[in-house]
């Protein structure tokens, strides 16, 4: 008989089930996209009723189109996006409030006010202090939802990020759990004593008991029925923040391993073993994950915009029909232009962290065109990720060897050249595309022991090798710091 594995790759733009048979090879994939809720502040949230509602629909569309015997799935795992914040009543698990997306700053001003405490904040969790996270993200739902406070008050509030939001419905309120990568991106975990902390809660006025169980990302997540579709239930046996399951999905096991997620953001993630590493240079340090008892750390540099700033020119400024168009405008664009595009629509992320930034254009000539925004565009991505990467290998003190990476945007071969280029080391993309959703199903498959170690031996993988001179790269690189010096230091204003 065979046994399937079930992937849920819960993402900021939408929903995916992926179904993968005993050899890990992927066999059907069914997604649906959910709306941006975008308010006159600039705030982003997702309804939760709409998310939940989409996740129940691909995870029965994927095993309907299938064919296969719905009683042959074995386990069910679960990628997440991260910091997207939730409150719910616990005993009905209604959501008391939109979910806070991660992109939305509108807890500035709580962090703000909470400055004074910001090294106590940085020393327990290993990231700076922002609206980026959770915790702020927490304190103002409770801060504005006034049903919120009263739950909380009375214990009948949860408090969590998608994966424990989705947990909890899929088991009908019997498992309120997460794991512990997600855990450590909510900066109100603590990196050495590995537990939600007391004293960090207090600091953002969040009680304890509205926060989850902290389970191994391999852990059992109780069962699910997934609403009554399938006649026996099924165990979740994963949980992983997306970049997280990417990096296991990519295999990047040892110290030293790094990998790029290229989404609506971006998330690069360096193993930096079994101690934490807290950094000096602007990334963060968390947990990769807790799978088979053991605890990899991370340094990691999170950026709001990069495949986003092609949706942007898309969508937006009607520059193109299609993403994919990029690649042969930036092949065809000037190549004496000077132009830089700087994303910094909701401030930017690592390594500078300033959330006052506002994007720019800079350095226009009278023959910049389509061509020269499209190529800007694609060079924002991989500069951004090479400031990070640069910041880790200071931290981490050590030299990466490569850099493997995932996500639509890498189909763009324009832009994983021009990675590689900058970067200087070569560039791997995986054949499977679909690294964070694939990595929580593969961690559920070895938990059920359906797979073994050897199922990451299987990936094939396009590398690309650096070819441009150092003075090429110096050139762009140096531009690039220079614009972004001008964006921080004038909001935006040239």
């Amino acid at each position: 008989m065979s046994r399937y594995i079930l992937g849920l790759d819960q993402s900021t733009q939408g929903t995916k089930a992926l179904l993968f048979d005993e050899k890990g090879c992927l066999v059907m994939r069914r997604d649906k996209a959910h709306r941006q809720l975008i308010s006159p502040e600039g705030w982003i949230s997702h309804d939760p009723e709409e998310i939940y509602k989409n996740t129940i629909e691909v995870l029965k569309a994927v095993i309907e189109d299938s064919g296969i015997d719905k009683d042959h799935v074995a386990a069910l795992g679960i990628s997440n996006q991260r910091e997207t914040s939730l409150a719910w009543e616990r005993s009905t698990g209604r959501p008391v409030a939109m979910a806070v997306v991660w992109q939305c700053s509108r807890a500035e001003e709580i962090c703000r006010q909470l400055e004074k405490d910001s090294q106590i904040i940085k020393g327990k969790t290993g990231l700076a202090l922002s609206p980026y996270f959770p915790a702020a993200k927490y304190a103002w739902i409770l801060r504005n939802f006034k049903e919120g406070e009263k739950l909380a008050k009375e214990g009948n509030l949860c408090l969590g990020t998608m994966d424990s939001f989705l947990v909890y419905r899929l088991t009908k309120g019997q498992v309120f759990q997460t794991d512990y990568s997600n855990a450590s991106r909510t900066q109100l975990f603590d990196l050495k004593t590995c537990k939600f902390d007391p004293l960090l809660c207090g600091i953002f006025g969040i009680d304890l008991r509205c926060l989850p169980e902290i389970e191994d990302s391999d852990g059992d997540f109780g069962l699910t029925s997934l609403e009554g579709f399938l006649s026996k239930p099924i165990p979740v046996r994963a949980v992983l923040g997306d970049s997280h399951g990417a990096l296991f999905g990519q295999a990047c096991l040892e110290k030293g391993m790094t990998k790029a997620t290229y989404g609506t953001g971006s998330s690069i993630m360096m193993n930096v073993g079994e101690k934490p590493v807290f950094s000096k240079n602007g990334v963060v340090s968390s947990v990769g994950f807790k799978i088979n008892h053991r605890l990899t750390y991370v340094l990691e540099g999170n950026l709001n915009y990069t495949g986003a700033v092609i949706t942007w020119l898309k969508k937006d400024l009607g520059l193109i029909a299609a993403e994919q168009e990029t690649e042969i405008m930036a092949k065809e664009a000037n190549p004496e232009d000077r132009t830089y595009l700087v994303p910094a629509f909701s401030g930017l992320g690592a390594p500078y962290w300033a959330s006052n930034a506002r994007a720019a254009i800079l350095g226009m000539g009278r023959t910049t065109g389509r061509n020269e925004l499209a190529r800007a565009a694609l060079s924002c991505i991989a500069c951004q990720i090479t400031d990070v990467v640069k910041a880790m290998e200071k931290d981490g003190n050590m030299s990466l060897e490569e850099l493997r990476v995932d996500g639509g945007p890498t189909k763009n071969k324009y832009l994983m050249q021009l990675q590689c280029d900058l970067l200087n080391r070569s560039v791997k993309v995986p054949a499977q595309e679909e690294l964070s959703g694939m990595g929580a199903a593969y961690a559920a498959g070895l938990s059920v022991g359906l797979y073994d170690e050897r199922i990451f031996h299987r990936t094939q993988r396009t590398t690309y090798r650096p070819r441009m001179s150092e003075e090429e790269r110096t050139r762009l690189y140096e531009g690039w710091k220079q614009a972004v010096d001008c964006v921080i230091r004038n909001g935006g204003q040239s």
